[in-house]
């Protein structure tokens, strides 16, 4: 009996797109369809997170559950001020991203640009930002990697090279993941063997190109319609191009992205922390909901 070769591929966005692929892939798995089960799961920033937390071997079923034990967030005082936003304007971000995956210059050349104000924003601490990921990946070595096929991207700050950190590249998933989810203008540039990395999403909020080599790809795409905002063409022409990469290979792809109960959920702003324990839920139904139809083709 041949056996069906089967890629997950998760996309990134933000602390919010964790929440809802956390509680989609645990809602999937409640109904009978364990992505976590996966030959190779590729991750690009949020989706690096969720990826790297089921190849070290956390429970598809119950993976949104420290999200949806998450307190509430506490009402702000009235007449007090919002938070501040990032120092950097990230509307910049945003036109070198729609370029950069566009086609309108040399993306390369554009993600070096990205690189450069992603260099010089004020940002937290490097080792702060690392430190955030140490209670999901505590008491790890610094170089440790998962057993099971596992992938997360990132892109070189200096000269807009894209990279894609496996096993053999012989980096800690803890900062490789970290770069994956350097989001410019917000988190800092991460250093890996001296060389400074920015979020694998400004190449591509997928990547899923680079999962070539499979039968079935599940997709799980969380930028998309009106989360992709001002880069929505862009982003929608780039997933068009690698999905159509995929099936050229041969392969079944299957594309997931939220649905109307998810996206009410998510709202517009993906870095919204406060958003989180909704997406989770709304993930979480909505993985229930769409497990029948999903469970054959992931049988093989």
């Amino acid at each position: 009996m041949i056996m069906t070769m089967r890629a997950l591929v998760l996309g990134g966005g933000g602390p919010v797109g964790i929440a809802w692929e956390s509680g989609l892939i645990a809602g999937l798995a409640q109904g009978g369809v364990d992505l976590g089960k996966a030959d190779f799961i590729l991750g690009t920033s949020a989706g690096s997170f969720v990826g790297a937390r089921l190849a070290l071997g956390a429970e598809s079923a119950t993976l949104a559950d420290p999200i949806l034990a998450e307190p509430p967030p506490a009402p702000r005082p009235e007449g007090q001020a919002k938070p501040a936003a990032p120092s950097a304007d990230l509307t910049v971000l945003v036109k070198m991203m729609a370029d950069a995956q566009g086609g309108v210059r040399d993306p390369q050349e554009v993600r070096a640009e990205i690189g450069a104000f992603a260099l010089a924003a004020q940002t937290p601490a490097e080792a702060t930002f690392i430190k955030s990921f140490g209670h999901s990946f505590a008491g790890l070595p610094d170089d440790a990697w998962p057993e099971r096929g596992f992938a997360c991207s990132a892109v070189d700050a200096l000269t807009g090279e894209f990279r894609l950190w496996t096993k053999a590249s012989g980096v800690g998933v803890t900062r490789a993941v970290a770069s994956s989810c350097s989001v410019p203008g917000v988190y800092p540039p991460v250093t890996i063997d001296g060389r400074r990395y920015i979020d694998g999403g400004m190449r591509s909020t997928l990547n899923a190109d680079q999962a070539v080599g499979h039968d079935l790809v599940v997709v799980v795409q969380v930028r998309g319609g009106a989360t992709a905002g001002a880069a929505a063409e862009a982003t929608a022409a780039r997933v068009q191009a690698e999905l159509d990469i995929l099936r050229q290979d041969g392969a079944k792809v299957v594309l997931i992205g939220p649905d109307e109960g998810s996206q009410a959920a998510m709202g517009v702003n993906l870095m919204d922390f406060r958003k989180r324990a909704a997406a989770a839920r709304a993930g979480l139904a909505q993985g229930l909901a769409q497990a029948a139809g999903l469970k054959a083709a992931w049988a093989g």
